[in-house]
């Protein structure tokens, strides 16, 4: 199997690294996924939302991330700690995935380029829109007819692109190459297309993808175990 380097690797005497989450944002979702495909131990650390005792807007988590969004991760092995998605998944590739079993399947500028770019469309295209449609959808006070419409369109829009990017590889991985970091990337945002009111009857190869991908044993894990803390 394409980890079984990571695994060797991390199977000493790392001590769990502590992976901060809730359990109704996709976000942390990503890094259970990444941590498991890499078979480094962690824990996992609920909080709520709000300015209480446990939660991430309170004195005690905004101690571990000033922005006081999750998730964050703090590793014992470096003293690291991180937070934004993006930052953490980096993190976790540069130091515990030697082997680059997640990272760019090539050793091109365009590789590693594609790799970045997909990730960063996620983060800053994807992500964000369904995030807004969520938000329209099932929690602004007030309704608004006119923003939701614009973000279901804006959601759509990208799972245009998405769909496109998957013919290159017939809707098996995000990058030709296989599974990598970008594939856990995508997956907890996707995954919330029911819950955002969207369908994937236009999405051929995002259905494939997404049942694909959410088969595999680290994806399973990865929702397991935030499941069973929450």
């Amino acid at each position: 199997m394409f980890l079984s380097s990571a695994k060797q690797q991390s199977s000493g005497d790392l001590k769990p690294l502590k992976l901060h989450a809730h359990a109704t944002g996709p976000n942390p979702y990503k890094i259970a996924i990444v941590l498991e495909a890499l078979h480094v131990p962690y824990e996992v650390k609920m909080w709520e939302f709000g300015d209480g005792p446990n939660g991430v807007k309170g004195p005690e988590f905004l101690k571990i991330n000033e922005n006081g969004r999750v998730p964050a991760v703090e590793d014992p092995n470096t003293g690291v700690v991180s937070w934004e998605s993006g930052a953490i998944i980096n993190y976790l590739l540069r130091v515990y995935d030697k082997q680059n079993a997640l990272g760019p399947k090539g050793e091109s500028e365009q590789d590693k380029v594609d790799f970045d770019k997909w990730n960063f469309f996620l983060l800053t295209s994807l992500g964000p829109m369904m995030g807004q449609t969520n938000w329209y959808k099932h929690y602004n006070e007030q309704k608004n007819d006119d923003a939701l419409e614009r973000y279901v369109a804006q959601s759509y829009r990208t799972f245009d692109v998405f769909e496109g990017q998957l013919r290159r590889t017939n809707g098996d991985s995000v990058l030709p190459g296989g599974f990598s970091a970008a594939d856990a990337n995508f997956y907890p945002w996707v995954n919330q297309y029911e819950f955002a009111g969207l369908n994937l009857d236009k999405y051929p190869l995002i259905q494939k993808w997404y049942q694909k991908v959410g088969e595999m044993e680290a994806v399973k894990k990865g929702y397991e175990r935030m499941e069973s803390a929450a």
